[in-house]
Order: structure tokens, then C-alpha cells, then sequence
């Protein structure tokens, strides 16, 4: 079958390691595991760091790249893949497709069957492909973790990228008041289209938050806690730009901050997350759609740097 898959490894050029051709079919390690049938995939920045050689080891070549897929289980059911496998030789107890088990940048893809969900009606493949990393993390940054029920205003920092435009869709969607922070003066006009008061890194905010979305790291972090009200929570799941930043404690135990981290989520939270987009019309920022024959410009375009939103892969084209 045809699949996207680092063949090598390269840090400096990570679109050199990656080879589009032919892999064996998927194989199932246990008797509750079923193969899909994939109709679109998306693309995230693990990929890229895959094909640098983070989290993969040169005996585990090749690798089949991808985390999310929407496609269609062996009893012809349009299904959404929950990527987080169990996996007990991983320090973690859990894997995401693409680390221990090939992913979903293939015709096809073998997962168990407990990791298919329904894909709700009226919730296209394309969409639906690209919530179960990038939105799902997004999604239990504010809603498990940041109990954005509790908060009024929410600053998300680095808006562009797909975790944190992510998080300024939904908690706008949620009906709060949203502050995002982009350097990029184009970007930033996109993210108030989606319904957020957009201003540069480290202005200052006509009002405190009480929920900060982060996934920049150190060069937004100060800037994070000054933004953040009494009690307010700042959930971080990334660090782009640098990870370890300095940390004024005295703000946070005089404002009581909670400063909380996540990854990923459960299915249960991609269920509500799914529901939420179909039932509130909701819809993922797709920057770009290329066919499966075109995936290798699909990896191009998310190295660039210059992505809005998602990059999807179809499957059927």
C-alpha cells in the first residue's frame, strides 16, 4: 500500500528523511485490533519531528508517519481514529500512532477497535481529520484542565499554529472573551476573524484572564503570568520557543496560579469534542487540502512555517 514514512532521519533538513511508496499492510498485534480503511488524514508538527529522529529510533525504520485519520472500519462505518495507543514498553504506558505503531499517512491503518469513534453526521472527513491531536489537545487545555466553565476571558498565546488557533476557535465558540498573541501582522487579522481580540507578543491586556493557553514556552511565558487574573490557571502543552523559562514565583503564589500541563486527551474528551463542532457548527481552520499523490507538498507546506490552521491529506484524490 502507498504511505508517507521516515525512511532516515535528518535534523537539519527533516523533508530529506521522508519517502513516499509502498509499505506492507497493516498487521494486528491483538485480536480486538481492526484495519481502516483511510479517507483523510492531517498533518502536525510531530510528523516534522519525527523525520528529525525525536521519539523514533533507527531500528523503528521505517516508520509510517501521521497521528490523525478519519476512514471507514471493516463494517463499512464512517469512524474518527483516537491516535493514543496503550503501549507497555513506553515510559509513558501509552504511544500516539507513528511512535510504536505505524500511522495514518497510508491507505490504510490498524488500530484497536475501542480507538474508533462515530463520525458524527454532518461533520465532513476533511474536518473531522484534524481535530484528534491539535483540537483535542486544545479542547482538554480548556476545558479539563483550564475549567474554562469557571473563566470569563482566555489569552492564547502564539495563535497560527494548529494547537493554539485550535483553542481560539473553541473558546470563542464557548462565548468568551479571547486574547491571542501573534508576531505576524497577517496572522493576527486571521485570528480576529475567528472571533478573538488579536494583539502582539506581550502587549498588554485591557483586562486579566482567567484561563492562558500556552505552547510557546519561554518567550511568552512572563508575559503569560502578568496576563493571568487571581486563581487563573495557564495550561501549557508546548514549547516552541524555549523550555525553560524563568518563572517569578512570588506572582504565582501571590495571585494563587495554578500553572498546569497537559498532552493529548482521552477518548471520552474527543467524543465531547466532536459533538461540540457538529452540534455548534464549529468547523477546524484548514490552511490546506492536497491529495494523498501530493503529500510530500503537504510536508513542505507545514516546514514552511507559514501555515494557518491545518494541513490535510485526502485521501481519496
Amino acid at each position: 500500500m502507498r504511505a508517507a514514512f521516515a525512511s532516515r532521519f535528518d535534523d537539519a533538513n527533516p523533508l530529506a528523511a521522508l519517502t513516499v511508496g509502498e509499505q506492507p499492510e497493516p498487521t494486528h498485534p491483538a485480536d480486538d485490533w481492526v484495519t481502516v480503511q483511510v479517507r483523510a488524514s492531517s498533518l502536525n508538527h510531530h510528523d516534522l519531528w519525527s523525520l528529525r529522529g525525536v521519539g523514533l529510533r533507527a531500528e523503528q525504520l521505517p516508520m509510517i508517519l501521521g497521528c490523525d485519520a478519519v476512514g471507514v472500519d471493516p463494517d463499512g462505518n464512517e469512524v474518527v481514529v483516537f491516535p493514543v495507543i496503550p503501549t507497555p514498553g513506553d515510559p509513558r504506558g501509552v504511544s500516539i500512532l507513528s511512535e510504536h505503531f505505524p500511522g495514518t499517512l497510508a491507505e490504510r491503518v490498524a488500530v484497536p477497535r475501542s480507538n474508533l469513534l462515530a463520525l458524527p453526521a454532518g461533520l465532513a472527513a476533511a474536518d473531522a481529520a484534524c481535530l484528534p491531536t491539535a483540537w483535542l489537545t486544545a479542547w482538554r487545555m480548556l476545558t479539563t484542565r483550564g475549567r474554562v466553565d469557571e473563566a470569563d476571558a482566555v489569552l492564547v498565546q502564539g495563535a497560527g499554529g494548529g494547537v493554539a488557533t485550535a483553542a481560539v476557535a473553541l473558546a470563542a465558540a464557548m462565548g468568551k472573551r479571547v486574547y491571542a498573541t501573534s508576531r505576524d501582522a497577517a496572522k493576527r487579522a486571521r485570528i480576529a476573524e475567528l472571533g478573538a481580540t488579536a494583539v502582539e507578543p506581550g502587549a498588554r491586556l485591557p483586562e486579566r484572564v482567567d484561563v492562558v493557553i500556552e505552547t510557546v514556552g519561554a518567550a511568552t511565558f512572563d508575559h503569560s503570568l502578568k496576563s493571568a487574573a487571581p486563581m487563573a490557571r495557564i495550561v501549557v502543552s508546548g514549547a516552541t520557543a524555549g523550555h525553560e523559562p524563568k518563572v517569578n514565583l512570588r506572582r504565582v503564589f501571590a495571585m494563587q496560579l495554578e500553572i498546569l500541563g497537559t498532552s493529548m486527551g482521552t477518548p471520552d474528551e474527543l467524543a465531547a469534542l466532536l459533538a461540540f463542532c457538529a452540534e455548534r457548527g464549529v468547523r477546524p481552520v484548514v490552511d490546506t487540502v492536497v491529495p494523498f499523490s501530493a503529500v510530500a507538498d503537504a510536508f513542505a507546506r507545514l516546514h514552511s512555517g507559514d501555515v494557518f490552521g491545518k494541513v490535510v491529506v485526502d485521501h481519496t484524490a
